[in-house]
Formats: structure tokens, sequence, C-alpha cells
């Protein structure tokens, strides 16, 4: 409906009922009713008349009441969730308690706004730092249970005569209980729908990973094996990190990163009595050997895709769902691996021998939850870093159980590695810590400033 209007001579103050529809002017013809057209306007004394903005107000009018203006205040979330001084200011005459408790209550509120602002910021930070404390913690408690796997796999290994690769399908065919996870949870234990195939391919990148290094145990040491898969894992998930997610690092992270993968450099250096060897070397000892140093870099390669694969999905696929993924896929390739290269099985007959399996399944779950919680929060390359602790952690438990004197290059390149790890972990705590208080400090130099 259209309702026209002439406004001639003297400016007039016209209130329009605000649900009244368009009204036309015209300045140089006179006004002559169109047929079909209900012209109405409020008069004095009509249901609204005085309540109706005029047109000065009708400008502001239309913003205060327009959908614009309430995404806009749905959009300032740090506005109602800080508050403001002149809101807290409001807050009083707004809501007006009924009684006398509740009134003493509602003065108490109202008053001091920026000690409220402070306690929340405090509190936002306390819990930033504290969900950092506990990453990290995790994240060595995970690094000191992968030493202790690889202590009870070279343990097994050697006292009971278990192939490593048995000794990886009993921890995988164990580690199917936690499909319970993300059925208690009402997901699926494959992975939500249109994320299925990416964590397929995690899971079956996270079993090579695993399949190739326990496979190189077969042919070198369990030292040299698990030294250069942490030092291709580390060096190859910073490069694919940055290839496929585009997360970088630090300048700081970098050079910590590279002092620790120099001392792991130090401990694949050849020993005395291997370097100054003159035996002829066997041709299927070597190639062998060669087979085994391959298997343990082909092995860094893939953990650093799963990491990185992980990474991609961690908003998606929860820590249960990514261990039972895991789990499966680790169960189809490890026998099949284990028949290829014919190790044989030797079930544990004696106590002991459970004991360490039992041990095993242990500390390879743990191993798994700390890193897979870390990789939520913290670059890949600082996830596998952090882990190479495993690598000192495995040496002191060694010489428990074996005294045997180490060789300079190994208690240089074990320290290079903790002081590597122990810088890295002191700077993103205090960096977190500092980070809080600058942003305090920030928010009450606005609040406490006169523009807002």
């Amino acid at each position: 409906m259209e309702s026209t209007h002439l406004l001639t001579g003297s400016k007039k103050r016209v209130k329009i009922h605000p649900h009244t529809v368009t009204a036309k002017y015209a300045t140089q013809a006179p006004y002559t009713p169109q047929a079909g057209v209900h012209t109405h306007f409020p008069q004095p004394g009509d249901d609204g008349y005085d309540d109706a903005p005029s047109f000065e107000d009708f400008g502001s009018f239309l913003e205060e009441t327009s959908d614009k203006k309430k995404l806009m205040e749905s959009r300032r979330w740090p506005l109602t969730l800080f508050g403001s001084k002149e809101k807290d200011k409001e807050m009083p005459h707004k809501l007006q308690p009924t009684g006398g408790a509740e009134s003493d209550g509602g003065g108490k509120a109202a008053k001091g706004p920026g000690k409220g602002v402070g306690e929340q910021l405090a509190s936002f930070g306390e819990a930033s730092v504290s969900a950092s404390r506990l990453t990290w913690v995790l994240l060595l408690c995970a690094a000191l249970a992968h030493g202790c796997l690889i202590v009870l796999t070279r343990l097994a290994s050697e006292q009971f005569h278990f192939a490593p690769l048995f000794l990886l399908t009993v921890r995988s065919v164990v580690q199917l209980l936690s499909v319970a996870v993300p059925l208690l949870r009402g997901e699926n234990p494959f992975g939500p729908e249109g994320y299925r195939l990416r964590l397929f391919c995690y899971g079956v990148a996270y079993s090579l990973s695993l399949c190739c290094a326990y496979s190189s145990l077969t042919f070198v040491s369990a030292g040299n094996a698990t030294t250069t898969w942490r030092l291709a894992t580390t060096a190859l998930s910073a490069v694919l990190a940055f290839l496929l997610l585009e997360e970088r690092l630090g300048l700081s992270d970098v050079i910590t990163i590279a002092a620790g993968l120099c001392g792991l450099g130090l401990l694949l250096l050849p020993t005395t009595d291997e370097g100054n060897s003159d035996a002829p070397t066997n041709p299927v000892t070597f190639w062998k050997g060669a087979f085994g140093w391959s298997l343990s870099a082909l092995a860094g390669l893939w953990m650093a895709l799963a990491l990185v694969g992980y990474r991609s999905l961690k908003d998606r696929v929860g820590i249960g769902t990514a261990l039972f993924t895991v789990s499966w896929t680790s169960c189809l390739l490890a026998p099949s691996t284990l028949a290829f290269l014919q190790d044989g099985w030797a079930w544990p007959v004696s106590v002991p021998a459970w004991a360490i399996m039992a041990g095993l399944v242990s500390c390879s779950a743990a191993a798994f939850l700390g890193m897979t919680h870390a990789l939520t929060r913290l670059h890949p390359a600082l996830v596998s870093a952090s882990q190479s602790v495993e690598v000192p952690v495995a040496m002191l438990l060694h010489l428990a159980v074996l005294p045997v004197a180490p060789t300079a290059p190994e208690v240089v390149g074990n320290a290079m590695v903790v002081l590597s790890v122990g810088w890295l972990v002191a700077t993103k705590l205090l960096l977190s810590r500092g980070g809080g208080l600058r942003q305090r400090e920030e928010y009450e130099e606005i609040l406490d400033s006169p523009i807002k």
C-alpha cells in the first residue's frame, strides 16, 4: 500500500506511525489523490501517535530496531564478555533486584568493573599457562614411556627371543580395546563421515612407520635404529608441515631443533672398535646393515606423514578413535610383514615374559596418547623433537641393567639432546606466561584510556 502527501511552505514536524507504509512527497505538482491508494496518517489522540518517531528521529529509530544493529551487537562479544564502564553503570538501572539480599549482591557485582576484568584476564592467562604445562608434561611423559618401550623391546628380543614384529602384533591386538572410547562417546570408530579416507591414510602411515621401525631392529642395533628414526621424523615433519599445512617454525625453535638433531647425529658416529676394524667386511652383513638403516629412515618418513596427517584432523578425530585406527591397521600390516620376513612366532610361556608384554602395551599406549594430545596444540616437529629424550632415557636404563662405559660422542650427544628439549620446554612455558601478562596489560590500558 502506498501513501502520498505534499509538504509546501514552511517546514513542519510531522510524526508518522512506525508501522505505516512509505510516503511520497511532491514539491512541484499539487496533491491529487490516486484511485486505489489509501492515505492515512495518525492524528493527535490516535493510538501510538505520541510514541511515533519524528523525521529527525526516524533514522536512529531504524538503526536501533534493525537486524543490522542486532547483528553488530552479537559480533561484539568482547564487550558483552568483559563489559564496559558505560554498560556497567547502566546495569543497576536496568536490573533492579527485588529482595534486600539480592540488592546487596547486585551492588557488589556492579562495583569495580576493572577488578572483574582483571580477574577474568588473570583466570584466562592462568588457564592458558596451565594447559601449556599439562601439554608439555604429557609430552615428556610420552618421551619417558618411549624410552622404557625401547628397553623393554630390546630385553624381550635378547632374553626371550621374541621377534620385534611379533611384539608389535601383540600390542596392536590388545590396543583394539580402545574402540570402547569412541563407542561410549557416541562416535563412529572409523571416523566422521567425509574424513574416513584421510583417517585411514593416517592409520596406514603410522602402521607402516611402526612396521619399518620394528623390522629394522632385526638388522641394526636398537639404539641406532631409534636414533635414526627420531632424527628423520623430526627433520621431515618440519618440512612436511610447512609444505602440506603451511605451518612454520620460529627462528628460536629452528635453532633448538637443529641443536637436538646435531646431538642425535653424534650418537650415530661409529665407535672406535667399528672405525679401526681391519677385518674385511662381509658383503651380506654390509647390505643387511644398509637395509636396516634404510628401514629406519623410511620409518621416520612415514611417521612424519602420520604426525602431519593427524595435525590436519585434530579438530575432527578424537584420540581414542586415532588409537583404534592405528591398532586395526597395524593388525593387518604387522602379521603380513612378519610372514614376509619370516621372523617366526614365539609365545610367552613365563610370568616375566608376560610382564614384559604387559609393560610394552602400557608404555606404547601411554606414549601414543601423550604425543597425540600434544599434536592438537603443538607443531609436529616440536612434538617429535621433544620425543628425542627417549634416547638418553633408554641409554640410562640400559646402563642400569648392563653397566658399560659410554663413549665421549654418546655423552655429548645425549647432553645436547637433553639441553635442547629442556630449553624448548622452558621457552614455550615462559613465552605463554609472558604473553598472557602482556595481553592483560594491553587490555587494561585500553580500559583506562579516554577513547574507547
